[in-house]
């Protein structure tokens, strides 16, 4: 009997620790879509079940994390200001930030200008790209494009 629990514990432990996690190569859709893959800072634009697009960015530092899961873009602004509190680098205002589309409550895909530190977690939350990219996100995309972040 203890043998058989014990190897229920040790398989249970071998799948948990083994699991396959989706990465953006392994994603195919024929809808636009957008991923996130946090752990490598990548953004990827998907259309047609191919990448069409990819950038480096920079997503939320550990006390102010991005989050995770399947989301829509339900808003979309050409430019707004932000201000908020970064826990790591203080209060912030940035007026005009372009390519402003919202995917999750105040969680959104952007346009960072005072920053040049993409492939590293510095944003509050947000996925800052750098603005050229911003701009191609922000095209490709309309409202109702899932996004999913990882």
């Amino acid at each position: 009997m203890n043998k058989i629990f014990l190897f229920i514990a040790y398989l249970f432990l071998f799948l948990l620790l083994t699991q396959v996690r989706a990465r953006a190569e392994e994603i195919y859709t024929t809808d636009k879509l957008i991923t996130v893959d946090i752990s490598k800072q990548k953004l990827y634009a998907w259309e047609g079940g191919r990448m069409v697009y990819e950038t480096t960015v920079s997503t939320g530092v550990s006390k102010a994390p991005t989050v995770k899961g399947k989301f829509k873009i339900y808003w979309k602004l050409p430019r707004q200001d932000m201000r908020g509190i970064n826990p790591v680098y203080g209060k912030y205002f940035h007026k005009d930030v372009p390519n402003v589309m919202y995917f999750y409550k105040a969680y959104a895909i952007h346009g960072a200008y005072w920053h040049t530190a993409f492939g590293r977690r510095v944003s509050n939350g947000c996925v800052n790209l750098p603005v050229e990219a911003s701009q191609w996100i922000y095209d490709f995309a309309p409202v109702g494009t899932q996004v999913i972040i990882y």
